[in-house]
């Protein structure tokens, strides 16, 4: 069970707003409201999760601090299994800290980061994955990436990694009352049925695993850096992808000197498209540490777009960038096609430049072509297939992928042993490993230091 104080924070983001919300949860919450809360009737008239309008009250002045909603939800149908009081509030920053002050003065202490939902975990109300899945669900940033966290925050995860976990633990007793009480009338463990049932478990492993990239970048998304010489259309490019004036775009070389980024949905997913400073040699100090910082955000990307000019032939540093690019994730644009029939040499030039088996997608930023080719383009080198028709289940946290991995790496050392011919106690430290990784993602064999940092996570007030 968790702690019996009763805590409180803002569950709103910090800010002003037309509506803030101030949260409470423990079994002195009813108590405290009942002390500070005045609407038509008595705080105990109120029914369960039923809201009511009144005023917060300061008991010992009686000034009315705000007119608000409060939300009544009693144990254990809540959703940290307590008694909760949500009040709605009025969002200016006076008002919220107000309505906390009052409920800390009153018996309440400062919530610690993420520790309604801590309280939710411990109270049995969620599991660990399911707990991780509100955050991501927090802090997704697509429609997608949102769908995912929620069918991992149903228990649609857990559910298979339970059933993974409960094949594994009836292996285990099936296997020790096989060596321990041979003459007993049971199904005996055999070599060949624990083998049997160990593939069809790393199998099912496989299957989750072989889904994580998906999972990673409906989670995460993917960084996409736009590179290549000063006015080629890369700042262009990133306005037109973002739909807005991101960035400065004149006719003057090296006006992008830092980074610009922004968030933006290609086919669904979450994508991080950088701006950079234009690659060439430069005596200006500031363009340096902005072709700098290029050349690091490019060693850090998921995926590089190399814009070239239809019209201009390519120069040795991106030649250079054409050569260095073999073996990476990249996309070739040649923009400013605006002229295509007027290209000549040079066009041909720059074709013939380029390797075959390259992607390369023609553009025109001001006459808006081929930018259609270019985000299917992105979606193609990270999403085989329809991101709509994506399994019920993805793995989509790394914390999850390395005990899984785990789990399927003690189960392969189990078969190793099978294999070589060692007797059935011997696979079963292997096949407990498993368990254990197995209950370390939902939290049935979790330590408490690695629950404290996954909670650490959180913002203050969820």
């Amino acid at each position: 069970m968790a702690d019996k104080d009763t805590i409180a924070a803002i569950s709103t983001p910090y800010g002003t707003g037309a509506i803030a919300v101030v949260r409470m949860s423990g079994q002195s919450s009813f108590d405290i409201a009942a002390k500070i809360f005045r609407g038509a009737g008595s705080f105990q008239g109120i029914p369960d999760h039923k809201a009511a309008c009144g005023t917060i009250v300061e008991p010992e002045t009686g000034e009315i601090i705000d007119e608000v909603v409060l939300l009544k939800m009693g144990a254990p149908n809540t959703f940290t299994a307590e008694d909760i009081v949500e009040i709605d509030c009025h969002g200016g920053l006076v008002v919220q800290g107000r309505i906390l002050a009052l409920l800390l003065k009153m018996g309440a202490r400062p919530a610690e980061a993420g520790e309604f939902t801590k309280r939710a975990f411990l109270n049995g109300r969620i599991d660990l994955a399911q707990a991780e899945a509100v955050i991501d669900l927090i802090n997704s940033k697509t429609e997608l990436g949102s769908k995912t966290a929620v069918k991992q925050l149903e228990g649609k995860l857990s559910r298979i990694l339970n059933e993974v976990r409960s094949k594994l633990i009836e292996l285990l007793a099936r296997i020790e009352v096989t060596v321990d009480y041979p003459e007993h009338d049971l199904e005996a463990a055999t070599g060949e049925t624990v083998s049997f049932e160990i593939k069809g478990i790393n199998a099912l492993l496989d299957k989750l695993l072989k889904q994580f990239e998906r999972g990673r970048i409906l989670r995460e998304g993917i960084n996409v850096v736009i590179a290549g010489r000063p006015n080629v259309g890369k700042s262009s490019l990133l306005n037109y992808l973002t739909g807005k004036d991101k960035a400065l775009v004149t006719d003057i070389p090296g006006t992008t000197r830092d980074i610009i980024d922004e968030y933006i949905s290609i086919k669904g997913m979450p994508v991080r498209i950088v701006d950079t400073a234009g690659i060439r040699e430069t005596a200006d100090v500031i363009e340096k540490l902005g072709v700098e910082k290029t050349m690091t955000e490019m060693e850090d990307a998921d995926l590089i777009i190399l814009m070239l000019e239809a019209e201009v032939k390519p120069n040795a540093d991106e030649i250079k960038l054409i050569s260095d690019l073999s073996g990476r994730r990249h996309i070739i644009v040649i923009n400013k096609i605006d002229n295509a029939a007027d290209i000549g040499e040079a066009g041909l030039s720059t074709r013939s430049l380029i390797p075959e088996g390259r992607t390369v997608v023609e553009t025109s930023l001001t006459q808006d072509k081929g930018i259609d080719m270019l985000e299917n383009k992105i979606a193609e080198l990270f999403m085989a297939g329809n991101l709509e028709n994506d399994p019920d289940v993805l793995l989509t946290n790394i914390r999850h992928k390395m005990l899984a991995e785990k789990a399927r790496a003690s189960l392969e050392h189990a078969m190793e042993a099978y294999n070589e011919g060692m007797p059935l106690d011997i696979m079963t430290m292997d096949i407990r490993d498993a368990a254990q990784f197995i209950g370390e993602i939902t939290g049935e064999s979790v330590s408490e230091a690695v629950i404290n940092e996954i909670f650490t996570r959180f913002c203050v007030g969820k």
